[in-house]
């Protein structure tokens, strides 16, 4: 038996040809995908000598392509708003607004009159506590008919979407790889399929032509092979098509269903959550807009507070100081509302219902146009992806010529 195997041992060294070639075209693969994602940042020294995930790299303009999609195909922000009822947030903040009322009439008045408000009787303050207290449901339910009204001038999506992706990288890696897993998976196993498959006819080349090149050439054309093969069986054919009896669509778009799912719930409940949405309001590029709707609503509500008292606060503190104590009334109610409108942001996500309007939207995507919602992936910088696939086999391929034929 062992005389046997030594001298057809040969035959073992060819052979091993396929399994070689199978092996090198799933690594490549699975190193090729690996690069696509990681690092999150840039290893290395700048700007040759280093790596950083395809994506993260492309962060900016990647989060840029997503979010024309999302917004020409899934979201529309006039609508999303429009199925939020005013007079419903004011009621989820009506706990709230006896303690804003008192505390913003207190501070105002302390720091522009405080000799005058300390005579005040107590049942007098209570009186204008209770009116504005009264007044803020109103006051709250106009700014948010305004804001709906206005919600293009004062809040900007894709500027909120973009930042979000950009800073943080790995939630960008999260929508492409948890969407896109099985696709990934078949990325992976495919190098091995392949790679036996291309690995045969290496084999049959080298029997023949056993020249020192073959097997350099050979590893290249796998690593190059799988990765264009696989991406293309991805996305390929975009309508199904009958061919020797069967029938072949590109593996995403046959998964439809559950990748609209998976979108819709990352979107939802990751990016546009309404915390992220109110806090890009308040803190994002449209802020002054915003803040602008407050302070009109605002100085109306604090003159229907004051009441008749208002000459009188005018002739004592003058025309300035009355305009600057509803100022300080505006900067108060601004200070409040990211904690106060806090008890109405579920509300507001069911009312919105963004991860079902999503999800259907999704579902009823034209193949070609649901295909865009991964393609940008690869599409970027797909070649680049192709030749480190490449690179890798020819590697592999010269270290098979090297430490299994003792050839060079």
């Amino acid at each position: 038996m062992w005389d046997w195997l030594q001298s057809n041992a040969e035959i073992f060294l060819y052979l091993s040809i396929p399994i070689t070639s199978a092996v090198v075209g799933w690594i490549t693969n699975v190193i090729a995908l690996k690069m696509t994602f990681y690092p999150l940042e840039f290893i290395g020294i700048k700007p040759f000598l280093g790596w950083q995930g395809i994506i993260p790299s492309k962060a900016a303009k990647m989060s840029k392509i997503s979010v024309d999609l999302w917004t020409t195909k899934l979201i529309n922000v006039k609508e999303m708003f429009s199925r939020i009822k005013p007079e419903a947030v004011a009621e989820e903040m009506r706990p709230e607004f006896d303690r804003i009322a008192m505390e913003m009439m207190d501070e105002v008045m302390e720091d522009q009159m405080p000799q005058i408000w300390a005579k005040v009787p107590q049942a007098a303050k209570t009186m204008v506590y209770s009116r504005m207290s009264k007044d803020l449901p109103f006051i709250v339910a106009d700014i948010m008919q305004d804001v709906k009204d206005n919600i293009e001038d004062v809040f900007d999506l894709k500027a909120m979407i973009v930042q979000r992706l950009t800073t943080d990288k790995a939630t960008m890696n999260e929508i492409f790889l948890k969407c896109g897993k099985e696709e990934f998976k078949f990325i992976e196993r495919s190098g091995l399929y392949f790679g036996f498959l291309f690995g045969l006819i290496q084999m049959a080349v080298w029997w023949f032509f056993p020249e020192w090149w073959i097997l350099p050439l050979f590893g290249l054309m796998v690593g190059y092979g799988t990765n264009w093969l696989a991406l293309k069986l991805i996305f390929a054919p975009i309508k199904p098509k009958r061919i020797l009896g069967m029938t072949f669509q590109g593996l995403f778009i046959k998964r439809q269903p559950e990748v609209s799912v998976e979108y819709a719930h990352i979107l939802a409940n990751d990016i546009l959550t309404f915390d992220r949405i109110f806090a890009a309001i308040i803190n994002g590029p449209t802020k002054e807009r915003f803040v602008g709707l407050i302070e009109k609503h605002t100085h109306k509500a604090f003159d229907d507070a004051v009441g008749m008292g208002k000459p009188m606060i005018k002739l004592v503190g003058g025309e300035k100081n009355y305009t600057r104590i509803k100022e300080i009334a505006s900067r108060k109610v601004i200070r409040e509302l990211p904690k106060s409108v806090r008890p109405a942001f579920s509300y507001a996500e069911e009312s919105m219902d963004l991860e079902n309007v999503m999800r259907n939207r999704m579902l009823n995507l034209s193949p070609p146009e649901f295909v865009g919602f991964l393609r940008p992936v690869f599409q970027e910088d797909e070649l680049k992806l192709i030749l480190v696939g490449a690179f890798l086999g020819c590697a592999a391929g010269v270290a098979q010529l090297v430490f299994v034929f003792g050839g060079w």
